[in-house]
């Protein structure tokens, strides 16, 4: 090989390498400013005691990584940003929801741990004998403050935050000369506030911790300010709050710091109380009460949902698929049916609750006017059931009407014509054959749409709110609340507050009943299968 081969051949790996360079260096940039913002956001909530949020970003994070850096990973990097999503928006929440199941998470226990132990600690008291002083408050143009105390005793101290307080003597250390209170007529870099400038900004000064720990003075009034210190301290070993004051230890019982008095901190804070919220679901009077009426109208109302819409649809499909309709009517009839369909739900619920007003709804009026009654659709339970099944057959009908029509469609003439000849009625084709086969294309379809009404809570809360309320309930609760919306009453409209554990834990239970109906439901999906083979 020649001496210019051989270059060639060298040289071709360095180019290799150097274009590859700017691509390594924008990886690297990418992920250094990933990594970067990630172990901030760890720092912050490790800080706070999220313990669950940090695993989560801490593994997402090391997934980006890994898939950056291997080269056969190197499809999913395109991906990685929608997984990471995904992960963080959807998997995250499932599980927190499965993990908020075992805690007493509520409004009432709402911080984590270190939270609620910083919320405490700044709590101050006044010791005996501590010195009071009547002061002056100074201000840069920056915003910082600076204050002049003078004691009962007529010491005389300048304090500022994060320093320790000094005995200065005017002339010295940038301090001007004396009124006749004993205040510096000028500080150096400050402006001395007048009474209305300190009434202005009391608020600020207020907040501000002046000197160093212990011996910080704080503002009391408008007048006063004094040596307060720290009244409690959290005492790791014991896992106890020690109050500096009385002396008493508020060691921490299911998430509140307790005295052996039975006195209480607050903020309570979130620990896991293991199955202690599905124990009250089952042995609560609220399971007794509220609860199963609660799940036996949501299993209705999910049933009678599927069956009203899939019967009036297939009606309507049978109906408009006879070929002695012509087919421009048909075309024109099934277009207009379907406008429901393409109305936001939201929308028409909140029409429907609008023409059942029981004073102004026009279907009331209308009955008034014709037979001198009306139902009472919000007030009554019953005829508020028939009332939110009569809105969901509108919302839901021309759903069930157009996948009907296509299935119909599919089913070969031939079949119907061999009956036909075998002499068999319309009814007996329709029940023989028609279902059958329709039941096997849109079955699924059915589940689904159960699946969809078991937790409708669009239609139950724009409606009524779930009311007419039960009475004497321990658990808020309506006669037409179906499980997510007495779920959602109980997170977020109780009047003792949210109690998401709870909350939670009904959540949890939803999710396992929906699941085994499913499944039973798909059971008999296969026995329809059969039944089509044998047509």
């Amino acid at each position: 090989m020649s001496i210019t081969g051989r270059a060639r051949g060298l040289t071709r790996p360095l180019a290799r390498f150097s274009g590859d360079v700017p691509r390594i260096a924008q990886r690297l940039l990418g992920l250094a400013l990933v990594d970067a913002f990630a172990l901030w956001f760890l720092h912050q909530v490790v800080i706070d005691g999220v313990w669950f949020l940090a695993a989560a970003v801490a593994i997402i994070t090391l997934g980006i990584n890994v898939v950056f850096w291997r080269e056969d990973l190197y499809p999913l990097r395109w991906l990685s940003p929608g997984l990471a999503l995904t992960l963080l928006m959807v998997v995250y929440p499932l599980f927190f929801t499965v993990y908020t199941a075992f805690t007493n998470y509520s409004d009432t226990h709402l911080l984590t741990k270190q939270q609620a132990i910083r919320v405490i600690e700044t709590r101050q008291f006044l010791p005996q004998g501590a010195a009071n002083y009547r002061w002056t408050a100074f201000r840069s143009p920056a915003g910082e403050y600076a204050l002049w105390l003078v004691s009962e005793d007529g010491q005389m101290l300048l304090v500022r935050p994060g320093e320790p307080a000094q005995e200065v003597t005017p002339g010295e250390a940038g301090v001007g000369p004396l009124d006749q209170d004993g205040i510096p007529q000028s500080i150096e870099g400050y402006e001395r506030l007048s009474r209305i400038d300190s009434v202005r900004y009391l608020s600020e000064v207020a907040e501000l911790e002046f000197g160093q720990p212990p011996n910080t003075v704080h503002i009391s009034s408008l007048d006063k300010a004094a040596q307060y210190q720290q009244k409690f301290v959290y005492d790791g070993s014991q896992g106890a709050m020690l109050d500096r004051e009385t002396g008493r230890v508020y060691r921490a019982v299911e998430g509140v710091f307790t005295s052996p008095e039975g006195e209480t901190l607050r903020p309570a804070f979130q620990v896991t109380i293991g199955w202690k919220n599905f124990r009250r679901l089952l042995i609560s009077p609220a399971l007794q009460g509220p609860l199963v009426r609660v799940f036996l109208w949501t299993v209705a109302f999910a049933l009678l949902a599927v069956l009203t819409t899939f019967a009036l649809g297939l009606f309507l499909s049978v109906v408009f698929n006879d070929p002695a309709i012509p087919a421009v009517a048909r075309k024109l009839i099934r277009s207009l049916l379907l406008l429901p369909y393409a109305v936001p739900f939201f929308l028409s619920i909140l029409i429907w609750r609008g023409m059942l007003n029981p004073h102004v709804g026009v279907i009331n009026k209308t009955l008034g006017s014709l037979i001198g009654w009306s139902p009472a659709w919000l007030s009554d339970q019953w005829w508020a059931k028939v009332a939110i099944l009569i809105i969901n057959l509108w919302l839901g009908f021309p759903y069930m009407m157009l996948i009907t029509t296509g299935a119909l469609q599919a089913i070969p003439s031939e079949i119907y014509e061999a009956a036909e000849v075998d002499g068999a009625s319309a009814w007996q084709r329709f029940w023989h054959i028609t279902l059958p086969l329709l039941l096997v294309s849109v079955g699924p379809l059915l589940i689904f749409s159960f699946a969809f009404n078991f937790n409708n809570f669009n239609v139950i809360f724009l409606f009524n709110r779930g009311g007419p309320p039960m009475p004497n309930t321990p658990t808020p609760a309506g006669h037409t609340d179906i499980l997510i919306s007495y779920t959602f009453r109980l997170a977020f409209e109780s009047g003792r507050g949210g109690d998401y554990g709870y909350a939670s834990a009904i959540t949890i239970i939803i999710f396992l009943v929906l699941a085994l109906i499913t499944l039973f439901q798909f059971r008999y999906a296969r026995i329809w299968e059969e039944v089509s083979e044998s047509v």
